[in-house]
């Protein structure tokens, strides 16, 4: 791999963005495609945004009207990607994740928040790669093994299993 551009928005205030979840996001996104052995430069955009913005979003584009956590928008398909005409990129798309639930989701797992958004970063790098989990077979294994391999590499392993914190 030659080059990464990793380009983060933040559309949202409700979640002050601690600091190093930035530079977090780009080492997951480089984790992602080191390993995939991804060859040349690319170029991704992560947009961070509120549960309202998401939801809008994936009502038009997946005709789900509720939030979710991360969105992934592809710009390849079966490898092949639009190039940046500039650079000379890739482009692999778009990603984008949700901080309130991404704060909800870290606190019901009893995790940190970089932790959540790392594993929602390298989950969509790996849909902008190709990689799907749909039909809940054997690609949704392979893709959460390397999810966890990447989370493991950056230091932010699985808490052993993901039980529902008591809310007693």
């Amino acid at each position: 791999m030659d080059k990464i551009k990793v380009i983060i928005t933040n559309k949202q205030k409700e979640v002050k963005i601690p600091t190093g979840l930035r530079m977090l996001i780009r080492r997951c996104c480089n984790a992602v495609l080191t390993l995939e052995e991804f060859e040349g430069s690319v170029s991704v955009s992560v947009t961070l945004v509120n549960n309202a913005q998401i939801r809008e979003l994936n009502r038009i584009y997946r005709d789900i009207d509720r939030e979710t956590d991360v969105l992934s928008f592809p710009m390849g398909e079966n490898g092949k990607y639009d190039t940046d005409p500039a650079t000379g990129a890739k482009i692999l798309g778009d990603i984008v994740i949700s901080m309130p639930m991404a704060v909800e989701q870290a606190d019901r797992f009893g995790h940190s928040l970089q932790r959540e958004v790392g594993y929602l970063t390298a989950h969509s790098m790996l849909h902008l790669l190709g990689y799907d989990h749909e039909d809940n077979g054997l690609q949704r294994i392979r893709m959460r093994e390397k999810e966890e391999k990447v989370m493991t590499q950056l230091g932010l392993p699985s808490s052993s299993s993901y039980v529902m914190k008591d809310e007693s």
